[in-house]
């Protein structure tokens, strides 16, 4: 008895702790149970929501598909805008690598002056290499490329003087010495003009700047309208479920579950507008494709169109559907304090 009593408490307290352990851990599996049922009631709502949208939208088959063709047709504007600039931006840079300096020398200097300046000019430390044209060569070849050949052959006198082409090996990065460098040459007696032959590609640069420019603007325009448009097309829906809404608050229905399906909406609009965007775009590129090739080949060029790669094809598609979410949720919040069901 003296044992039983010395221990008693002992074990009445080892009780106590597992009956507290088995207590914590149904608690926990129902706090558990509960935070997952929420969660698979909320993905269950938003999956109802996501493919309820798209069974309104293919039932309104005519309105959604003008919707989505006057939205493609936006956005593809932008997107064909922007490969443009970027094709052009493109034959720039193949441009900028030649970065050459033509000295035109006066008519009477002779061939043997000409290469005695040009063996001169290897020997500066920033001259990589110098090319002697004669006037022949020059004739021959304003010939071939001008299309004034028959003009041409009817002179009596060769009126082309000798050229040198020096490519410096600066970087165009380093216009300043490139500058200096010519100005230099221009001092040369025998030099009558020194011309940089990427003064005109710095201009070409510089248009397309301002062309970049206009992109960002454009795309700023036309998501604005794709905005406006998608909005305009939750409204009429939202409009057409007025009483249906009216009834779901009714009931109880929070914000969130009524403006749920027209996000959706929204994002199925932008996203097969988006869609039909890239197909437009690509389209329109694929027909381009041959011309510009053929016109490539006939400038000695191995220019080839650049097509709209995997990054910018996502950002499309996700910047078209985040575009009709916004222009959605916008017309939700504004028609939903004009119902006065908040």
């Amino acid at each position: 008895m003296n044992h039983e009593s010395k221990y008693a408490p002992k074990y009445k307290n080892n009780n106590r702790i597992i009956e507290a352990k088995k207590n914590t851990k149904q608690t926990t599996s129902h706090v558990g149970g509960d935070v997952s049922d929420k969660l698979r009631a909320y993905r269950d709502l938003h999956a109802h929501a996501l493919f309820s949208s798209l069974g309104r939208l293919v039932a309104s088959r005519l309105n959604a598909v003008l919707t989505i063709i006057v939205l493609s047709i936006s956005i593809s504007l932008a997107c064909g805008f922007y490969l443009l600039v970027e094709n052009v931006q493109q034959l720039t840079s193949d441009l900028e690598t030649s970065n050459q300096i033509s000295l035109f020398l006066r008519d009477d200097v002779s061939l043997a002056s000409a290469t005695k300046l040009a063996n001169g000019i290897k020997l500066d430390p920033s001259v990589q290499a110098v090319k002697v044209i004669t006037k022949e060569q020059a004739l021959k070849e304003f010939e071939q490329f001008s299309g004034f050949g028959e003009a041409i052959r009817a002179l009596e006198k060769n009126p082309l003087p000798i050229v040198l082409q020096v490519i410096p090996k600066n970087s165009l990065e380093e216009g300043q010495n490139i500058e200096t460098l010519v100005e230099n040459f221009k001092q040369a007696g025998e030099v009558d003009f020194a011309q940089l032959d990427l003064e005109w590609v710095k201009k070409l640069q510089l248009m397309i700047d301002v062309a970049q420019c206009s992109v960002v603007l454009l795309g700023i325009l036309l998501s604005l309208a794709v905005l406006f448009i998608t909005g305009n097309t939750i409204r009429l829906e939202l409009y057409n479920r007025k009483d249906e809404i009216l009834i779901a608050k009714l009931v109880g229905a929070t914000n969130s579950f009524v403006q749920r399906p027209f996000l959706y909406s929204g994002f199925w609009i932008g996203f097969f507008s988006g869609i039909s965007a890239w197909f437009i775009v690509t389209i329109m590129m694929l027909v381009l494709k041959q011309p510009v090739e053929k016109l490539s080949v006939l400038y000695n060029s191995s220019f080839h169109l650049s097509f709209m790669g995997f990054f910018e094809t996502v950002a499309l598609i996700a910047v078209s559907s985040g575009l009709g979410i916004a222009g959605s949720w916008v017309v939700v919040q504004l028609q939903l304090q004009q119902l006065k069901i908040r």
